[in-house]
């Protein structure tokens, strides 16, 4: 297999072979049409090159047109989406497939993810998996899988998850799911990795003096600590300047002491929705997306 590299920043190779940035950027809750294609355009000429975007964020006719727009090869960038609840069984995984790439106006997705661990997601991996081996998506994972759900996953399946997307951020930091993830070479891709601008991290004095040893933002500092535990990561913003300082992270290292400094910030509690939650679950499955 060939393995594609991307201009400016590191790649992290997933168990299939393909390879993946390893720094990327999410349009979660960018509802305006416009600001999500203009916060993509502006990312893509920052230097990001995957972008990560899911059919119920109804944002994805706009990724497709800065993709577009963006003067950028396609197989130049790395485009990722997800199946929502609803669509969550094997006879309807490939109609919202081709719904998804229909809106991005693509031939092909990069990696295609199952939202929540809801519904018949073995199902919906068996039809992903036909996906895959038709070529239609280099790469299957999940989102939200907890370690009993991975495991149902993985004894029903025949091509394994190359990603598991979770909540992780300093202050929710799942270690033990990471190290599952470790142990079965799932890569684990946080979002919302920077507490979805949490006022007590962001502030955080002892993340602040770490900052100012390297002259960076303590953003800049939790960004580089995802990147060196060996995670995928994808923050969003929609402001140019907060677009480019996320994208500057690569030009220094934090040192072993550092990273420990953000592991002792774990405090165990999500701040975002539980995928175990029996009302979350009933919820995401009563709810009518017109996806």
């Amino acid at each position: 297999m060939e393995q594609k590299t991307y201009t400016g920043q590191p790649v992290i190779t997933l168990n299939n072979g393909v390879n993946i940035p390893a720094l990327g950027f999410g349009v979660w809750q960018m509802e305006d049409l416009n600001e999500c294609e203009n916060a993509v355009l502006t990312a893509i000429e920052t230097g990001y090159r995957m972008i990560d975007t899911a059919s119920i964020y109804q944002n994805e006719t706009a990724v497709g047109k800065a993709i577009r727009n963006s003067g950028i090869d396609r197989d130049d960038l790395f485009v990722t989406s997800k199946l929502w609840v609803q669509d969550t069984t094997y006879e309807k995984t490939k109609a919202a497939f081709q719904r998804t790439l229909d809106r991005l106006a693509l031939d092909y997705l990069d990696m295609y993810l199952i939202h929540w661990p809801y519904s018949d997601f073995n199902g919906a991996w068996k039809a992903m998996e036909e996906l895959y081996q038709e070529g239609k998506i280099k790469a299957i994972g999940v989102c939200n899988f907890t370690i009993k759900k991975m495991d149902e996953l993985k004894a029903n399946a025949s091509v394994p998850p190359v990603i598991n997307q979770i909540e992780l951020h300093p202050l929710f930091q799942q270690k033990e799911l990471q190290e599952y993830n470790r142990e079965n070479n799932i890569i684990t891709q946080p979002w919302s990795p920077l507490g979805n601008g949490n006022a007590g991290l962001l502030d955080n004095e002892e993340l602040k003096k770490i900052a100012s040893a390297y002259h960076k933002t303590v953003a800049q500092v939790i960004l580089r600590w995802h990147l060196q535990e060996g995670f995928c990561v994808i923050p969003k913003s929609v402001t140019p300047s907060r677009i480019a300082e996320n994208f500057n992270v690569f030009d220094f290292e934090l040192t072993e002491a550092d990273m420990n400094t953000v592991r002792s910030l774990d405090t165990g509690k999500r701040l975002f929705f539980d995928p175990e939650d029996p009302a979350w679950e009933e919820k995401m499955l009563n709810a009518v997306a017109d996806i």
